[in-house]
Formats: structure tokens, sequence, C-alpha cells
């Protein structure tokens, strides 16, 4: 079975524009939160997390992403504009978390591409303003009825995910046979597109994400990364956000007495994800440690660029 081909593409973001596909792009992950599943409270401090970005963008990051609320499985995130349903951070809280990261960031290295990890308009539009260039909504536009309206207004580069449900629901979905799972996701995601259609975002602004682990059962997230070179289909570059997940845990438990491995140890296996990733056809990859990153991402672009004629 030959390799897929990863096609060259243009994402323009709000101020320049990125070339994806000639070689992976490594997006470094910040979590300004008490709370995130990998390293909740590490980097809630603002001077911490500043120190943190300016450390992965020396260690090879090409993008950084700031988030400000944690998606983990069974929290309460999911809630904006014209939504019924209250998110556990508000906007406000989630803003204070972010800015000061945000500028000090910009102010060290005035350069770097950043993203914000949000699905609220009004965070987004604060951040956008304050010079990040990527909004990466979780919800695919899906729990924020302002947000498409929002990046289109600044110009914004987008990350479109597909989520299925909400994360306090994820333990209880019933798990999907491959092909419904692919066809769910490939439906979510041309939903999102459509959606940003509407509100005017060229679809050169848009990266699409599968969603590892957001609202997919253990086995199904495998299922997906096996055939993620389908989602190519739909004609934009994809995201691929694999790092330390808790299928990588699962999975490894029979070397572990049964026991899913912790966070903490799942490094190793997240590279392997994410060289998969990559070679099923991620033009970028979102990880929380860039160095190994950096190096696998190297050997599986040669990889493909040995696998094309």
């Amino acid at each position: 079975m030959s390799a897929p081909k990863r096609e060259v593409a243009s994402w323009r973001v709000r101020t320049r524009t990125l070339s994806l596909g000639a070689r992976t792009r490594v997006m470094g992950i910040v979590n300004i939160t008490p709370d995130s599943f990998s390293d909740g409270g590490v980097f809630l401090d603002p001077e911490a997390a500043i120190a943190h970005a300016i450390e992965l963008l020396d260690e090879g990051a090409d993008l950084l992403d700031l988030g400000a609320e944690s998606t983990r499985p069974g929290s309460h995130a999911g809630g904006g504009a014209g939504s019924a349903h209250a998110p556990a951070v508000s906007s406000e809280e989630e803003q204070a978390r972010l800015l000061p990261v945000l500028e000090g960031v910009l102010r060290a290295r005035p350069d770097a591409v950043v993203s914000v990890d949000t699905y609220k308009a009004a965070t987004a539009r604060v951040a956008l303003q304050a010079g990040a260039e990527i909004v990466n909504d979780v919800s695919g536009f899906a729990w924020d009825a302002e947000m498409a309206a929002a990046c289109a207004e600044f110009g914004a580069g987008v990350v479109l995910m597909h989520t299925c449900g909400r994360p306090e629901d994820w333990r209880a979905q019933l798990q999907l046979e491959p092909d419904a799972l692919l066809s769910a996701v490939r439906k979510g995601l041309a939903a999102s597109l459509a959606t940003a259609g509407a509100a005017g975002i060229p679809l050169d602004r848009i990266v699409l994400d599968p969603g590892y682990g957001f609202g997919k059962r253990f086995d199904e997230n495998y299922a997906l990364l096996a055939r993620q070179a389908e989602l190519l289909e739909l004609g934009r570059p994809l995201l691929a956000g694999v790092s330390r997940k808790s299928f990588l845990g699962r999975t490894l438990a029979a070397l572990n007495g049964g026991e899913e491995v912790p966070v903490e140890a799942r490094e190793t296996a997240g590279l392997a994800a994410m060289t998969a990733a990559i070679l099923h056809g991620a033009s970028i990859v979102r990880v929380h440690a860039v160095r190994t990153a950096v190096e696998a991402a190297r050997i599986a672009d040669a990889i493909l660029a040995a696998s094309q004629p």
C-alpha cells in the first residue's frame, strides 16, 4: 500500500501565510490551567508559562497553542453565545489566564506564531486583538454561535476539530465500528467547514483536526488513525493531536501490570502515534514535548519524501 500524498498547501493566518506539507509543522502546547490532564497547574503562573513557551520555541516549535481551559474527559467545557450549556471557566477567567502569557510571549518573541485554544468567541476576539494568529476551536464552531463570525472578522487562521458530544458525556458513549466512525468524523468536519464558509471564512484559512480522544472511545482512536488520510478528501490539511492521550496509556497497560500507564510515561507511545499520524497525512502535530517531536517528524518526513515518485 503506497503512502498517502500529503499535498503542499498554504494556510493563511491573521498576518501571514504558512506553507504546509513540505515538512511537518510542530505545534507546542502551553496549558495555562490548574486541571489539564497532562500538566495541570504546572504553568498556571504566567511567568512559568511564558518561560515554557519560549523554551518550546527554542526547541523548534513552529507554532504555540495556548489554552486556558481544560477540555479533558469529564470536564464541563462547552458553552458560549447561543448555548444553554454553562462553561466551567468563564470567558473573563479564561482571558485573565491567557492574556498575560500571550502578551509576554509576543514581547519576547514578536515573530512567534501563536494559536489560542478556545471555543469562546469573546476570548478569541480579545486574543486576536492582542496578537494571536490562529483560533483552535475544539468544538469546530459548534459551541459558540458567534465564533465563526469572530474569526472571520479578524481574518484568523482556524483549526476546526471534530468533537463528538461534550467532555462530561464521553465516557458513556457507545463505541462505533470503523466505517461509522469515519463517516461521523467526516460529516462533522464537513459541517464545520460549512459553518465557516457561511461566515465568510475562506477555505485557505482552515486546518482540520480529527479530534483524537475527543469523544472517541479507546480503540476508536486507532481506527481513526489508520484511516486518517481519508479525511484529506475534505480538501484541507490535517492537524493531529495524539500527545499523552489516554488511549495510549490504556494500550500500554499490558506492559504495566494491567494498570493504565500514567501521563508522564506516555511520551514514547505518543511519538509512535504522532509518527503514524504524519505517515497518514498530517501536516501539523500538536505536542507537549517539542524537541523529540521535531526529531521524529524529521524522520517521518524523510520516509514520506522517499515514498513519492
